[in-house]
C-alpha cells in the first residue's frame, strides 16, 4: 500500500480521470494491488460512446489479462475480417498466434464500459460519476500536478493525489492544463457511426469497406479516402460507420454524416441500411492516432488511451491500445510505489520509455501508411492489386491489425518485425 496520502473523501493515492476502457483498466490493476484509487467520470453509466463496438484478438487479449470471461452470451464472437473493395470481397481469418487469441468479439460500448467500470469498483476503486474534471491543480513552485478541479452536482470541488492518470479522451483537458499540446505531425482521424436493424446482425466476421463512394450526385459519384465498417451485434442490429484521416484533402471539408447516408444508399437494399431502419442519430468522434500527444509522463501526470493519442494509425482501433497503455501505466505506478525522489521519478518516466518500446516503431510505420492512403487513387490501386492476392493480404492483415508474434512465428511475422526494425520510433 502506498503511503503518499492519507485516504479521505477528496484524496487518493492515484486519481484516474475518465472511466472508459483505459481509465477503468488502469483502476482495476492499481486497486487490485492495494492502492487507493479514485476514478472521476463526467457521465453516468450506462452511457453511449461513438465506436465500432468491435474487438480484434488484440483487444480480446487485454480482456483475458484482466480475468474477464468472454464465453457468455453478452459477447459475440467473430472469426476474422471480411475486406470489401475494388469489386472484390475476401475473408481473412484471424491468424493463429502465440501472443494473441484467434477470435474477435463484439459488445456495445454502452454495456462494455459499464462492465469495466463496475469491475474497477469491485476491485476497490472509488468511482465518482457526474464529475467533470476541468483542469489540473499544480504546485506553484515545481509545476507538478497535485490533483484536479472538477464540476460536481454539488458545485466546484478539488481532488488531491500525488499522481494523476489522464484517461479523459481526445479533449485531454488535464494534459492541456499542463501545457501538453497535441502534435500536428501525427495523424488524426474522424469517425461517425449509427445503429440499424438489419438481417446482417449475426455476421461472424467484422466487415471493412475500403472504398467510400459519395453518391450525393448520382450522375457523378466520387471516391473519397477512408474506410467503412459493418459489425453485427447479434441482437437484430448492426453498428455501421466510417472513418477518414487528416492526410486526405477531403478531411474537414466533408459532411461525414451525409457521406454515411450516401455510402449506405449504395449497399444492397436487403441489408436494410436505410433511414427507416436507423436507431438513434449519427454520432461522431475524433480519433487521436500515433502518439499525437506526448510526453506520456510529465510531472506526476500519465496519459493513457485517447488522451495520449494511442489509436492505431493503421486501422483506427482504439480499445485494445487504450487498455494496453493503461496496463503499462499501472505497472509504472506500481514500480514507483515505495520509492522516493529520483528513484520514483525514474520508474514513472519508465512509462514513456515503455510505450515507445512497445508501439513506437509500429506507429511510425502507421503514420507513413496513413499519409499514403490519404490519396484515394493510392488506396484504390492498393485495393485493386492487393485483394486478389491472399498471401499478400495475410501479411497486410497482420500488419494493419498489429497481430504478429513478437518472436518466432511465420514468414509474415518476420516481415512485420523487420519493417519495425527498419524505421525509427515516433
Amino acid at each position: 500500500m502506498a503511503n503518499w496520502t492519507v485516504p479521505t473523501e477528496g484524496t487518493a493515492d492515484v486519481i484516474v480521470v475518465g472511466a472508459g476502457p483505459a481509465g477503468s483498466t488502469a483502476a482495476v490493476y492499481l486497486a487490485r494491488s492495494g492502492l487507493d484509487v479514485m476514478v472521476l467520470e463526467k457521465s453516468t453509466f450506462p452511457r453511449e460512446k461513438v465506436c465500432g463496438d468491435g474487438l480484434t484478438p488484440r483487444g480480446v487479449k487485454q480482456l483475458h489479462q484482466l480475468g474477464i470471461d468472454t464465453s457468455g452470451d453478452d459477447w459475440i464472437r467473430n472469426r476474422g475480417l471480411r475486406v470489401v473493395g475494388g469489386g472484390r470481397t475476401i475473408e481473412l481469418p484471424w491468424p493463429t498466434l502465440a501472443d494473441f487469441p484467434d477470435f474477435g468479439l463484439v459488445r456495445p460500448r454502452r454495456d462494455f464500459d459499464d462492465m469495466l467500470a463496475g469491475m474497477a469498483v469491485k476491485a476497490g476503486a472509488r468511482l465518482r460519476t457526474a464529475t467533470t474534471v476541468t483542469g489540473p491543480v499544480l504546485d506553484e513552485k515545481s509545476g507538478r500536478i497535485t490533483g484536479v478541479r472538477a464540476k460536481t452536482e454539488s458545485g466546484e470541488q478539488t481532488f488531491s493525489a500525488p499522481l494523476v492518470i489522464a484517461a479523459d479522451g481526445v479533449s485531454a483537458r488535464v494534459a492541456l492544463g499542463m501545457g501538453i499540446d497535441k502534435r500536428d505531425d501525427r495523424p488524426l482521424g474522424v469517425a461517425v457511426r449509427r445503429y440499424y436493424t438489419s438481417p446482417r446482425t449475426n455476421d461472424d466476421h467484422l466487415e471493412s469497406h475500403l472504398e467510400l463512394w459519395d453518391r450525393s450526385d448520382p450522375d457523378d459519384p466520387k471516391l473519397l479516402p477512408g474506410y467503412g465498417w459493418i459489425f453485427g451485434l447479434g441482437d437484430g442490429t448492426v453498428n455501421v460507420g466510417l472513418g477518414m484521416l487528416n492526410s486526405s484533402k477531403a478531411f474537414g471539408k466533408t459532411n461525414y454524416r451525409t457521406l454515411l447516408r450516401t455510402w449506405l444508399d449504395g449497399t444492397p437494399q436487403e441489408w436494410g441500411l436505410r433511414e427507416e431502419n436507423a436507431i438513434g442519430g449519427i454520432g461522431g468522434a475524433a480519433l487521436p492516432m500515433g502518439f499525437n500527444r506526448t510526453p506520456h509522463y510529465d510531472r506526476g501526470l500519465l496519459l493513457i488511451g485517447d488522451a495520449g493519442g494511442v489509436v492505431n494509425p493503421f486501422n483506427g482501433e482504439g480499445i485494445a491500445y487504450a487498455m494496453e497503455s493503461a496496463a503499462i501505466a499501472a505497472d509504472a505506478v506500481l514500480q514507483a510505489t515505495g520509492r522516493s525522489g529520483a528513484a520514483r521519478e525514474a520508474a514513472l518516466h519508465g512509462y514513456s520509455s515503455a510505450m515507445k518500446a512497445h508501439l513506437g516503431t509500429y506507429y511510425r510505420l502507421g503514420t507513413i501508411f496513413s499519409t499514403l492512403i490519404g490519396n484515394p487513387k493510392v488506396m484504390r490501386a492498393a485495393t485493386t492489386l492487393g485483394l486478389p492476392r491472399k498471401r499478400l493480404m495475410y501479411l497486410v492483415l497482420k500488419l494493419l491489425a498489429g497481430l504478429y508474434d513478437g518472436s518466432d512465428g511465420d514468414w509474415a511475422d518476420r516481415v512485420v518485425r523487420g519493417l519495425n526494425r527498419a524505421v525509427p520510433s515516433v
